[in-house]
């Protein structure tokens, strides 16, 4: 069984092309969890979708067509498009994460060695430590002030910003480091961001450092004690580009799950009349076991829905219980692409392939499927069926041999409630590292895969 190049289906590629250019632009300008939600709100919005939260302070009631969101911390969000069905019937969901590696400062960060200012840092989720020094980096995120204000930091994206960045060792010295493994050549400690070195003239210690909290103080309003309550990330700094010759790839930051993230949700915004409620659900804290109150396990969504059913006037636990336990999902996320340089822990012929469209995983987790959820073969049917039907491209895969590792999503936390899922993404080299690469007409083709998913399931 041989998957075909999806590229081979299109004569004219511009529609390719197109979605794409929006797509940089969305990876590019969305690099932090609040930064996408913060775009998928004002995107939503752009196409009717209001505020469940607004709803609900009116005393207003829903129906059939209309279109809500809810935002939780400002770092998850669901989208509902209202069918015409009952909730009970189930839902039509398209579940993905929107945070990603990176490296996060700590809440006492700012010190001086030798007139050099540096910043303490702590990695969040799965990374190649060495992957991310002697790069250019940005600093995003919030500083909430003992007074509430809340400043917005981009530092290092505009061309007329300075960048920071993580030293490495010279190769002339590197005897010692070179002989190390790969996950101690860089340690963890070791990722400490310089941010500056010119003294302050006026202080009498520590002068470098003063010299920085003066400019933060000046340019920023950001203080010293401010570091306490910050939410600072570490990620590469500079927009998505197009990669190969051909211009057939995007190299971006945060594929892993921004490209499932934001195709899921152009499809949902794209999708007329639904029968079923259709849900487009954008997670937190994937990529550290989906825990936390903005990660898939919380009671966010499922509190959501309740809220939803009310102002729907058609509340009751059991209602609610039949409605996640009748609805289905596709967990949209990505799949580790071929990599012709490292072929060794692939088996081919279940190995998701650039170009060849949108990937489906019966199971993750590791070795003897530890930790997975295993798709039902029915709702493989159902869901390849739909595939067929709009003529999208998709291919069936694994994540790597049975012995080499392994990985999982938020299918599994879904599958408690009995719904059926199955995961379903794009696949990306590079994953985890600062800079991702995708193939263009697999952004497309997962865009048409959730469109088909919404309209045919």
């Amino acid at each position: 069984m041989e998957n075909k190049c999806a590229w081979e289906k299109y004569s004219d590629t511009k529609a390719v092309f197109d979605f794409n250019e929006n797509y940089k632009k969305f990876i590019s300008d969305c690099k932090t969890e609040r930064e996408c939600v913060s775009e998928a709100i004002a995107l939503a919005k752009s196409k009717g979708y209001r505020d469940l939260n607004e709803v609900i302070q009116n005393h207003e009631t829903l129906k059939a067509g209309d279109k809500v969101y809810a935002a939780h911390m400002k770092k998850t969000l669901a989208l509902f498009h209202i069918g015409k069905e009952p909730l009970e019937k189930g839902l039509k969901i398209l579940g993905a994460h929107i945070d990603s590696p990176r490296i996060d400062i700590k809440q006492n960060p700012l010190y001086e060695d030798n007139d050099l200012v540096l910043l303490d840092t702590h990695y969040y989720g799965g990374i190649k430590k060495y992957q991310w020094v002697t790069l250019p980096l940005a600093l995003h995120g919030v500083v909430v002030k003992k007074d509430g204000s809340v400043i917005n930091v981009v530092i290092g994206e505009d061309e007329s910003d300075p960048v920071v960045g993580i030293s490495d060792l010279l190769i002339h010295l590197a005897g010692d480091q070179m002989a190390k493994t790969a996950s101690k050549v860089i340690e963890g400690e070791d990722l400490n961001v310089l941010v500056g070195s010119i003294p302050s003239k006026s202080a009498e210690k520590d002068k470098s450092k003063e010299a920085i909290l003066t400019l933060l103080k000046e340019k920023y309003n950001i203080e010293e004690e401010d570091f306490r309550t910050a939410e600072l990330e570490v990620v590469p700094a500079g927009k998505a580009r197009d990669y190969g010759l051909d211009r057939s790839m995007v190299m971006g930051y945060g594929h892993d799950d921004r490209v499932c993230a934001y195709t899921s949700l152009v499809a949902l915004l794209d999708s007329d009349t639904v029968n079923k409620t259709s849900v487009v659900l954008l997670t937190d804290k994937e990529e550290v076991g989906s825990i936390g109150a903005t990660g898939a396990s919380s009671k966010f969504f499922e509190n959501t829905v309740a809220e939803l059913m009310n102002v729907l006037n058609d509340y009751s636990e059991l209602k609610l219980r039949r409605c996640l336990s009748n609805s289905k999902m596709l967990s949209s996320d990505v799949s580790a692409g071929y990599d012709p340089n490292y072929p060794s822990v692939n088996e081919m012929k279940n190995t998701a392939f650039l170009g060849k469209g949108l990937c489906y995983n019966k199971f993750l987790g590791s070795r003897g499927k530890g930790g997975s959820n295993d798709a039902n073969p029915e709702y493989l049917s159902e869901v390849f069926n739909a595939m067929d039907k709009e003529n999208v491209s998709f291919q069936t895969c694994e994540l790597g041999r049975v012995d080499q590792g392994g990985g999982g999503t938020i299918a599994y936390i879904s599958a408690q409630y009995g719904m059926e899922v199955v995961d379903a993404g794009v696949a990306v080299q590079n994953m985890h590292a600062p800079w991702e690469v995708v193939s263009k007409v697999d952004v497309y083709e997962a865009y048409l895969g959730y469109k088909a998913f919404i309209k045919n399931i």
